[in-house]
């Protein structure tokens, strides 16, 4: 009687422990202690074992006087563990009621294994227009502000961030006059060693990729909150030329309700996959803003977000399973 029981146990319990293991698009994504994930805007970098995701703090309750930047850590990209907020910033330069904070992205300065925070700093109308900086000893925290600056001498709002095959360190930001840049960070990462490509287009959300012996990158079109549809390029080199932009999905879905955040490439021992993370903005809750996940079908210059669904992936082996409803 004693193992019938473990064994009915053990069925029951399974099914659990599985889901667990799924990414949903669009759904609740709970952290270790069941509570939705802030990381709006974010970015993700890897660390041995570990992915650390970086974004936006919206939960309820925040202290509107300061500004916030969440910490999530994983090692298969599905179950995630609060690290807490790795910012906690006043207002760093004066900006007034309203001053803005989104987008953070961190790099890991190999030199001295110290943590670099770039974001987008402004006031609230905007006008500002500069890339922040903080430093951590960790990477979980704590990020302190060191200072701000427009990259190129150039506005820069929406930012991106892109680690190449090689390690080197890339920023994509959005100038609303010129259209958005690639350029590459100094080594120290606390300033641009010169630009890579000024891509001609009217473009936010930009995000780059590196898939076999060719870049893809991806952006939003400027309509705020509201979604729209993302569109991508290639090129073989990030100086250019980039091909003329395409739909990354159906024009009627505007990319499903979502904005392009960043590609995530996971190489594993028998597949690489490239990860759509895009945000779906609930400007009206913002603590309710999801996550759209999915592995894009990619290569030979071509690049699509099929219909968005549960699925699973290996990160050992990087291949990617869809799982029915």
């Amino acid at each position: 009687m004693k193992y019938i029981f473990l064994i009915i146990t053990l069925f029951l319990t399974f099914p659990c422990v599985a889901q667990k293991n799924i990414i949903k698009p669009g759904e609740i994504w709970p952290d270790q202690h069941g509570d939705h994930i802030q990381a709006h805007g974010g970015g993700i970098i890897k660390l041995g074992k570990y992915y650390y995701w970086y974004g936006e703090e919206r939960r309820k309750g925040l202290d509107t006087n300061l500004r916030f930047v969440s910490c999530y850590r994983s090692e298969n990209l599905a179950t995630w563990k609060f690290e807490g907020d790795v910012v906690k910033m006043s207002d760093p330069e004066q900006l007034g009621t309203g001053w803005v904070l989104e987008r953070p992205k961190v790099y890991h300065r190999k030199s001295d294994g110290k943590f670099v925070m770039y974001f987008h700093l402004d006031n609230k109308n905007y006008s500002y227009a500069r890339v922040g900086v903080a430093i951590s000893d960790k990477a979980n925290g704590d990020f302190k502000f060191i200072k701000s600056f427009r990259p190129l001498n150039r506005p820069s709002r929406d930012i991106g961030q892109f680690i190449d095959d090689d390690g080197s360190n890339y920023l994509i930001f959005e100038d609303r006059e010129l259209g958005f840049h690639i350029v590459k960070l100094s080594t120290d990462l606390l300033s641009v060693e010169k630009e890579m490509s000024l891509v001609n287009a009217p473009l936010e959300g930009g995000a780059i990729v590196h898939y076999k012996n060719l870049y893809y990158a991806i952006g939003s079109a400027l309509t705020g909150w509201a979604p729209n549809p993302n569109k991508f390029a290639s090129s073989k080199s990030l100086s250019g030329p980039w091909t003329k932009f395409g739909d990354i999905a159906p024009l009627e879905t505007n990319t499903y309700k979502s904005q392009s955040t960043m590609m995530l490439k996971v190489v594993g021992s028998r597949s690489t996959t490239v990860i759509f993370m895009g945000d779906q903005w609930n400007p009206a809750a913002q603590w309710d803003s999801r996550y759209l996940w999915m592995p894009l079908t990619i290569g030979n210059g071509k690049l699509w977000l099929p219909n968005p669904q549960p699925w699973k992936i290996n990160v050992r082996t990087g291949e990617t399973t869809l799982v029915k409803n």
